[in-house]
Parts: structure tokens; C-alpha cells; sequence
């Protein structure tokens, strides 16, 4: 992985379409990807860590009133500050001309949880994600804002198999193993009667048609849709019950 590190900013670039949401347009540098570079680089002790989060916060939360030093991340966030309006949640990717702005919610979640955002940006991002409403109907859907048709960031291949249509699939659909971090994230930030709440939501979604786990539900009307039987489902469950009392990252 570090091959495709860069060199200054430390941090991961990809290609569309390659990471876990496998038929969204995040390219570049990807929330999703660079938060989990940086978990990994902790466990083993590789070298730069620091650097990697320095650069992750800026990068992906161009807002702040600090100017970085290095030039190129200047021109990157200053051309995305003149454009771009604060949500308050890390961009789900950026690249050099474009960037992602649908609030992409299992990134934000493990920027929280992996130790990328401090207390104060915690919060925000949290509040944020509640306003607007990603635990409705049930915990949780994959972004704030789904990409419309006639945004500039779909793509063709997103109307495969009539998939990734709005509040579907990676688009807006609720995954109930986003909804396992949702409540990890609510319980390590101490709002543990949240936390229990949103476990029980979560317990709902997966006993549907008899504990069927199913893989997502739409967005909005929270019918069951994808496979059934995902045993990745059942184990991220287990995992957010555990969070409720014990640290878990």
C-alpha cells in the first residue's frame, strides 16, 4: 500500500469505483480508504502516522482557518473552499478539480472511531450526521445526499442493474453494517443511551423476514433489499453490542 502513498502528503490515492462503495465516482484521495491507512499504520507502527493525520485533516476538512504549508495541498483546499460549501463532515474523496460532497457516513464514522477527528470535530461531524437524518428510518444510510442523475458526478455505470439509483444500495440505502458503527461511534463518544436506542433500531432491521440479515434497505421506504443471509451483517451486530459496553478501538 505504501507504493501508492504519496509522497508529501502521505496519504493513499485509488482509482474510481475501487473501494468498498465499488460503483460510486470517489477517486483520488478517498476518506473511506485513507481513514483505514492510517488505523493500519498505528497497528504496525509504520512511519508518518502523525504526518497522514495532519494531512487528512486538512485535506478532507479544507474549512479550518489554518493554512497548510506544503503548496500543493494550498491549491487543493483553497480551490475547494472557493467552491464548496461546509457541511461540516469530511469530504468523501477529493481530487485534483472535483471532490465529493454527498457526505459519505461510514468514512466520517471511521475518521471518528480510528482517532482522525478529535473531540471538537467529533462532535461536529456527529451533529451534522444527525441533522441530516441518516439514522432514519433505521441505522444507517450510506450518505446524507444521493447522487442524482443529473449531477456531475454520476455516472453510467451507477444504473447497473438498476442498483445505485437514489437512496439505494451505496447511494443512500441503508446498510445495517454501517448502522453497527453508527452505534460504536455514539457509545465511544459517551451518549450511551443513544447508542442503546440505535442498537435496538439495528436489532430490528436484521430480524426482518425472520433474522434474514439482510445486505441493505431502501433509503426511504426501509424495504429489505440485496442479499439475505450476510454473516458480515451478523458479526458487525455482535461487534456494536459489545460497544455498548466496552471500548472496542
Amino acid at each position: 500500500m505504501s507504493c501508492q502513498e504519496h509522497p508529501r502528503l502521505h496519504l493513499l490515492q485509488q482509482n474510481e469505483a475501487s473501494d468498498w462503495a465499488d460503483i460510486t465516482p470517489r477517486s483520488g484521495f478517498v476518506l473511506y480508504t485513507n481513514a483505514l491507512w492510517y488505523h493500519v499504520k498505528r497497528l504496525y507502527k509504520l512511519p508518518n502516522a502523525d504526518e497522514t493525520k495532519f494531512h487528512f485533516n486538512h485535506l478532507f476538512y479544507p474549512f479550518s482557518q489554518e493554512i497548510p504549508d506544503y503548496k500543493r495541498l494550498r491549491l487543493l483546499t483553497h480551490y475547494i473552499r472557493d467552491r464548496a460549501q461546509d457541511n461540516h463532515l469530511f469530504l468523501s474523496f477529493v481530487n485534483f478539480s472535483f471532490w465529493g460532497d454527498e457526505g459519505d457516513v461510514l468514512g466520517n464514522l471511521l475518521a471518528i472511531l480510528l482517532g482522525l477527528a478529535d473531540q471538537d470535530p467529533a462532535n461536529r461531524i456527529l451533529t451534522a450526521l444527525e441533522k441530516s437524518k441518516v439514522h432514519l428510518p433505521g441505522p444507517v444510510r450510506a450518505v446524507c445526499d444521493p447522487i442524482a442523475p443529473d449531477h456531475f458526478l454520476w455516472r453510467t455505470y451507477m444504473e447497473r442493474h438498476q442498483q445505485n439509483f437514489a437512496y439505494q444500495y451505496h447511494n443512500g440505502g441503508i446498510w445495517p453494517f454501517i448502522g453497527g458503527f453508527w452505534v460504536m461511534t455514539l457509545a465511544a463518544l459517551g451518549r450511551d443511551e443513544q447508542a442503546a436506542a440505535a442498537l435496538e433500531k439495528l436489532a430490528r432491521l436484521n430480524c426482518v423476514n425472520n433474522w434474514e440479515f439482510n445486505e441493505w434497505f431502501h433509503g426511504q421506504t426501509g424495504e429489505p433489499r440485496g442479499m439475505a443471509g450476510q454473516s458480515w451483517r451478523a458479526a458487525m451486530f455482535l461487534l456494536a453490542r459489545d460497544a455498548i459496553t466496552q471500548k472496542i478501538f
